[in-house]
C-alpha cells in the first residue's frame, strides 16, 4: 500500500511531463521568434527591391525616353544628355555654377548613368549592398546640394518651393540604402548569401 501511495503521488507531480511542456514552450517561442525574423527579413528585402526599381527605372527612362521624366525622343540613345536637363537648371546653392559647368559633359553623363545602373542592379539582386549604399549616398548628397532645400529663394529671387529644409527624399533614400546594407537585406529574395560566399567577397568585407 505504501508503495502504491508513493507511486500515486509521483504521478501527481510528473516531472517528465513538465519538461515536455517546458520544451514545447521554448520550441514555440523559438519558432515565433524565427517567424518574426523571417517576416522582418522579407520586409527589408521588399524595400530593397523597390529601391532597386527606383534606380533602374531612372536609368531606363533617361536612356530610352519613355515619356515620363524624360521626353520621348530625348533619351540617351537618341543623343540626349541625362545630366543637362537637371544640372543645367540648378539655380541655387553653393555649387550652382559648378553643377552648371558639369551639365551635358560626357564624363558626367556616363558616371551618372553607370551609377544608376550599378546601384539599381545591386539592390535588385541583393549583392554588393555596401558599395551600393556608399555610391547611392554620394549620389543623393550631390543631388541634395543641387536642389539645396534649405534655401527659401532661388538665385533670381523667386520662391524655391522647398517643402523641407533638410529631410527631403534624397536624405530618406540615403538612409534607407545604408539600413539595407547594415541588415544584409540581400539574404532574402536575393543573391546575398551566394555573394557573401565568394572568395573575393570573404576576403574583402567592403564588397559585402
Amino acid at each position: 500500500m505504501a508503495v502504491h501511495q508513493s507511486t500515486h503521488r509521483g504521478s501527481g507531480f510528473h516531472l517528465p511531463s513538465f519538461r515536455r511542456n517546458g520544451a514545447n514552450s521554448v520550441t514555440g517561442a523559438a519558432s515565433s521568434q524565427a517567424g518574426v525574423l523571417t517576416a522582418r527579413a522579407y520586409v527589408f528585402a521588399s524595400a530593397r527591391v523597390l529601391m532597386g526599381f527606383v534606380f533602374l527605372w531612372a536609368f531606363l527612362d533617361k536612356t530610352f525616353g519613355f515619356g515620363y521624366a524624360t521626353a520621348s525622343g530625348k533619351g540617351w540613345v537618341d543623343g540626349g544628355s541625362p545630366t543637362e536637363g537637371f544640372l543645367g537648371h540648378v539655380a541655387v546653392g553653393p555649387m550652382e555654377s559648378t553643377f552648371q559647368s558639369w551639365a551635358g559633359a560626357a564624363w558626367a553623363d556616363w558616371l551618372f548613368m553607370l551609377g544608376l545602373l550599378g546601384i539599381g542592379l545591386a539592390l535588385t539582386a541583393g549583392v554588393a549592398l555596401r558599395l551600393a549604399a556608399a555610391a547611392g549616398s554620394v549620389m543623393m548628397a550631390l543631388m541634395w546640394v543641387a536642389e539645396w532645400p534649405p534655401a527659401k529663394h532661388l538665385s533670381d529671387g523667386s520662391a524655391s518651393m522647398s517643402t523641407n529644409p533638410f529631410a527631403d527624399y534624397h536624405v530618406v533614400y540615403a538612409v534607407v540604402l545604408i539600413v539595407l546594407a547594415v541588415v544584409s537585406a540581400g539574404d532574402a529574395l536575393g543573391l546575398g548569401r551566394w555573394w557573401a560566399r565568394l572568395p573575393v567577397v570573404r576576403d574583402h568585407a567592403w564588397l559585402r
